[in-house]
């Protein structure tokens, strides 16, 4: 009897990572941080204490380039005027060149992040 062959399909996407800290009253950092996704175009769809979840606004990109961002405060660490977070910016698209849409938008994030004056930038690492 012949043994069927399957075949497993795996999904890939761009995945891009940056962990920050910065230095911010803990009580308005939520509503800064989603005031700086939507200048880089981006609406935020779910967010919680120490979570937020936002997808790129359609119209700059194919479909299955849209970016989504994920937002996580490190709740372990965070003091009533510094917060360490991590962000996590990624998409359906083959990281096929270096400089896809996927890694165009994390730079824009990072740099918005790190431009922001209503904050100020201690540490930044991008993975």
């Amino acid at each position: 009897m012949a043994k069927s062959n399957l075949l497993k399909v795996q999904k890939y996407m761009s995945r891009y990572t940056g962990i920050f800290k910065i230095s911010t009253p803990v009580a308005v950092f939520q509503p800064l941080m989603k005031d700086t996704l939507e200048s880089c175009r981006f609406n935020v769809i779910y967010e919680t204490g120490d979570y937020l979840m936002a997808r790129e606004i359609p119209g700059n990109a194919a479909f299955h380039q849209l970016v989504t961002v994920e937002v996580l405060v490190d709740k372990t660490v965070v003091t009533d005027c510094e917060i360490h977070m991590s962000i996590v910016v990624k998409n359906e698209e083959l990281p096929l060149h270096l400089d896809n849409h996927c890694h165009q938008v994390f730079g824009q994030i990072t740099q918005a992040i790190a431009d922001a004056n209503h904050w100020h930038l201690i540490e930044a690492v991008a993975g």
